[in-house]
Formats: structure tokens, sequence, C-alpha cells
């Protein structure tokens, strides 16, 4: 797929335009974010990673369309699960509710740079070396291992080694000053814990990309689509924050469906690097199609099944974290 200069600057810019238009309309004057505003701007940037596929669809042809497509869907769906790690972050630090669209929306920004510096490496990686599609496997291969074990204790926030360091190099006050990062307090610069939870949430989506990355590698190899498809999907997420809310953890089947997706894209990419070695056949190495078909049906499933199993278990721990 051959995407000229012109079409990477004109998404970049566009991109910068949604962000912008971001915080003018909604971070201008900080407020708590509704379910009918929030569920606003959930369809809006739908809607906007729909168009851009189309455009792919139409201007690139329907196969390059289905790989954007199923990318923007798995990037989406594992953003769902991290939902859940935010909010015990935002507890954990006590972020006030009128504060916290800007704590997701600079930490998201901070992620999407640097995850742009890994699927650059990737995309180099991959199109120079064909044994990077076992090690993508591997990794999908093994979370998905241990999505299926699940994690009893993620409801306590642990701080990780970056939010750890910042904290030890910069004095950190004690309360919230606005949504400043900074203040001088007795001619000293010191850092406030908006600072602090931006650091936080973005290192934590950051990590986030060590399954997500390698995901999305799995169905497509252009790096314009990868980079498009977890741009959108990251813009999208931060108003699906305040639209679910406590109804994430409700969603209890959807750790397995990942598990299951990220198992079938990992079993996917060691199936295509021994396609590669001419191992094994062709119609082994699933197509497009197939995969677009096996997330959404997993999706679709382990979501039903999760409402279903809602109606009959009172509301679980995280809606008390809001």
């Amino acid at each position: 797929m051959y995407v000229p200069l012109w079409l990477w600057a004109a998404t970049v810019v566009g991109l910068l335009v949604l962000i912008a238009v971001d915080l003018v309309i909604v971070d201008h004057r900080p407020h708590e974010i509704t379910t009918g505003e929030a569920a606003r701007w959930v369809v809006f940037y739908v809607l906007c990673a729909v168009l851009f596929g189309a455009g792919i669809w139409v201007f690139a042809g329907h196969d390059y369309g289905a790989q954007f497509f199923t990318g923007y869907l798995t990037e989406y769906s594992l953003s769902v699960d991290n939902l859940f790690i935010f909010m015990v972050i935002m507890a954990s630090f006590k972020v006030p509710v009128i504060h916290q669209h800007r704590v997701l929306l600079v930490g998201i920004l901070l992620a999407l740079m640097m995850r742009s510096v890994f699927i650059a490496i990737g995309a180099a990686l991959i199109s120079r070396f064909v044994w990077v599609f076992f090690a993508f496997g591997a990794v999908l291969l093994w979370t998905a291992i241990n999505m299926l074990r699940g994690n009893d204790d993620e409801t306590e926030y642990r701080e990780n080694a970056l939010t750890r360091w910042v904290r030890k190099i910069y004095p950190v006050t004690e309360e919230f000053h606005g949504h400043r990062a900074f203040i001088t307090i007795d001619r000293k610069r010191r850092m406030t814990p908006m600072a602090l939870v931006i650091v936080a949430i973005g290192s934590a989506d950051l990590l986030f990309a060590v399954d997500s990355i390698p995901a999305i590698f799995g169905i497509t190899q252009e790096g314009f689509l990868v980079f498009a498809a977890n741009a959108f999907a990251l813009m999208g997420l931060r108003q699906l924050y305040f639209l679910l809310g406590g109804l994430v953890n409700r969603l209890v089947y959807l750790s397995y469906g990942l598990a299951i997706i990220l198992g079938f894209i990992g079993a996917k990419l060691v199936l295509h690097a021994l396609n590669e070695y001419h191992v094994v056949p062709d119609w082994l190495d699933f197509s497009n199609w197939l995969s677009l078909g096996v997330i959404v049906g997993v999706l679709t499933v382990t979501t039903l099944l999760s409402l279903a199993k809602s109606r009959r278990d009172p509301p679980g721990r995280a809606s008390s974290l809001r």
C-alpha cells in the first residue's frame, strides 16, 4: 500500500484538529462530563473512524479497508479492557471528576506519541525479518494465557517504575491546584498530583502497547493503517471512560473474549511466519475477512453473555471507584 507524504500529513493534521476541537469545546471549561455528552462524543469519534475506513475502502481497496476496520475494532476492544485500570489510577490519586478529562487527554496523547515510535520500529523490523512474527505471536499467546489466568489484585494500584522515579526526582504537592501541572511555592518549583497522574496514565497505556501493537501487526503490516487504527481507538477512549464508568466491570467475560482474540491473532502470526518459510500451506495463512469475522463474533458473544450475567448479579466493585 503506497501512502504519499501528503496523506500522512493530512491524517496527522486531521487528528490534531480533532484534538483542538476537543480542547476548545470540552476542556476550555473544566466540568463533570455527563453521560449524554460522553455518548455524543463517542458516536462522533466512531463516525470519524468509520468515515476514515470508508475512505480507505473506496480509494485503496476493500482488502485494506477490512484491515483497518479489523485493526480498529481490535485496538478499541483492548482499550475498553484497559479502562478499569484507568479507573483504579484515578481513584488512587483522587483526581477531581472535573479534571479527569484533561488527565486522560494528555496521558493518551503522550502514549500515542510513544506508540508511534514503537509502530515505526515494528514496521521496520517486520519488513526485514520474518522471525519477528514468531516473537510477536509468542507475546500475544503469552498475554492470552495470562488473561485467562486472571488477576485477583487488580483493584489496588501500584505505581510503576517511571511514576516512582518522577516522584523521587521532583517534589510533589499534597493537593491539586486546579488543572495546573506545576506550581511555585516558597520560590520552589513543585509538581502537582495532576502531572503525576498524567505520567501514571501515559505510562500505563504504554505498557498496554506490549500486546496491542503486536496484535494489530498480526492484522496488517501497513504502518499507515497501524498508526491510524491506534490513533482513532485512543482518541475515542476518553469519552468511553465517562460513558461506561463503573459499568466496565460488568463486562465480566470481556477478558476471556480478548484472550481468545489475542490467542487467535498470535496463532495467525506464527502460521504466517511458517507460511513465509514454506512450512505450512497457504490456506493456513488466515485471511483478513476471517480475522474480522472471528473478532466480531467473539466480541458479540462475550458482550451478550456479560450483559446477561450482569442482570442476574449485583453491580461489581468497579462502580464504587468513581
